[in-house]
């Protein structure tokens, strides 16, 4: 975790005890940036996938990737990557958060009026079957 934060300059704003996350940038009038992300502490297998995506979103670039769902991919990507770099269990339940997650940053955009869905993220245009 330390590691993760200190190559990408993070801090923590704060942890949080949902299993939500975000991640921003401030500039002050200098220009200096900080990096911050607010993630739930990681304990596991999903807490671990949640905080390795924020960190993933300063990883990859705030702005590097549009539209907004298609960095949410790409940090979903460089979280799991991540994960199995350093020896962690990516479940199946990590799995499926991240495809609930892209679905759900997939239909935002449309609903937005997104033209055209990026090639990665076709497959997250539909629902999964009722099970």
């Amino acid at each position: 975790m330390a590691e993760m934060k200190n190559a990408y300059g993070v801090r923590i704003h704060r942890w949080r005890s949902s299993s939500s996350g975000c991640a921003w940038e401030v500039r002050d009038r200098r220009g200096v940036v900080s990096r911050l992300i607010e993630a739930p502490y990681p304990r596991g297998p999903m807490s671990c996938a949640i905080f390795l995506h924020e960190i993933g979103h300063h990883a990859i670039g705030f702005g590097r990737y549009r539209p907004r769902c298609l960095e949410e991919y790409h940090a979903w990507a460089w979280a799991i990557d991540a994960m199995r770099a350093n020896g962690f269990n990516v479940t199946a339940a990590v799995q499926k958060r991240m495809a609930d997650s892209l679905r759900y940053a997939v239909a935002k955009a449309q609903r937005r009026g997104l033209k055209r869905v990026p090639r990665e993220l076709l497959p997250y245009l539909e629902t999964p079957a009722a099970t």
